[in-house]
């Protein structure tokens, strides 16, 4: 029996044995990329205004980047948004970016330089329009807005684009119909009820460039409802990026006087070109997700990327680094 019971305890002591080894393996699996000398070299990535949150997540990745890997240089180039940064990705100019997905489907849709090359990273979190009006303004719909001086954004911003789109599906026409100024996330705040009459701007919530503004009780918030919103995913393709959301009362509690404020919302893309180095990508996009809390802490909106979604770079395809990365964490 003695002899019965030995064998029985053996088996159980290799099946656990076998098990652990299975385990351990798994383990160094995940975690050989970290044991791999990181990529060094010189990166450029085009983020966007001094004062929006493009150029504020770019400066915290800069960081988060630098810890993990030393040897990696990257430059941030500022821009006027995402159409000028799909662009540059696209030409050569950069090589990574954040655009916004109907400015990239835009892009591709018109069969710009370089669109077939273009490849999406991580999808990170959404921008909501935001249409900020000077108390006492008057305005209390899109359509108000004709014969008002409106900030529209600068002309290679995705500002611009959402702007256009708003404007045309409330019946207005951007040249014609409204006194359009290009001044963005930098001026235009500053300049309402002293030259402006309305603001558009798209961004993370909430962008620092409108808190003090809103805290202030400077402005407030214009109703984008879901009505609308349907009219403009009338305008093809690359309209069809946008949701019907709401402005959550704590975003801006200064200026909504405890409501939310119906808007719409675009999801934001961390894109690359096919050509970019795989290893690099791959690294890349595991900082990404690891540095998630780091940088949500600072960038509110960042708190949203999660490795379930981040996945989902829809127009793009993912390249081929960030794919290594998300098979690798695939429960």
């Amino acid at each position: 029996m003695s002899h019965v019971l030995s064998r029985i305890g053996r088996r159980r002591a290799l099946r656990g044995a076998a098990a652990g080894l299975v385990v351990l393996g798994l383990l160094l699996w995940w975690v050989a990329p970290w044991r791999e000398e990181p990529p060094g070299g010189t990166i450029t990535m085009s983020t966007g205004t001094r004062a929006g949150v493009y150029q504020k997540y770019g400066e915290l990745l800069r960081t988060a980047l630098g810890k993990d890997m030393p040897e990696l240089q990257v430059r941030l180039e500022t821009s006027d948004g995402s159409w000028e940064n799909v662009r540059r990705v696209a030409t050569g100019q950069a090589d990574f970016a954040l655009a916004a997905a109907d400015a990239v489907e835009t892009y591709r849709q018109e069969g710009r330089t370089g669109a077939d090359g273009l490849r999406g990273v991580a999808r990170l979190y959404d921008d909501y329009v935001q249409l900020a009006v000077a108390p006492g303004s008057g305005i209390d719909t899109v359509a108000d807005l004709r014969g008002k001086r409106v900030a529209i954004g600068p002309p290679k911003s995705g500002v611009r684009l959402i702007a256009n789109r708003l404007l045309r599906a409330a019946g207005i026409d951007p040249e014609r119909d409204i006194v359009a100024s290009p001044d963005g996330i930098d001026t235009g705040p500053g300049r309402l009820g002293h030259g402006l009459d309305a603001f558009f701007w798209s961004g993370g919530l909430p962008t620092d460039g409108l808190k003090k503004y809103a805290e202030e009780s400077a402005l407030r918030f214009v109703p984008i409802d879901a009505s609308l919103v349907a009219k403009v995913h009338d305008q093809g393709r690359s309209a069809r990026y946008y949701r019907a959301t709401n402005i959550p009362e704590s975003a801006y509690p200064g200026s909504q006087l405890g409501s939310s404020v119906p808007t719409m919302a675009v999801s934001n893309l961390l894109i690359t070109r096919a050509d970019a180095d795989p290893r690099l990508t791959e690294w890349l996009t595991r900082i990404v997700l690891k540095s998630r809390d780091g940088i949500g802490a600072h960038v509110h909106s960042a708190q949203l990327v999660d490795v379930r979604t981040a996945i989902y770079t829809d127009p793009l395809r993912l390249h081929e680094g960030a794919r290594r990365y998300y098979r690798s964490v695939k429960p």
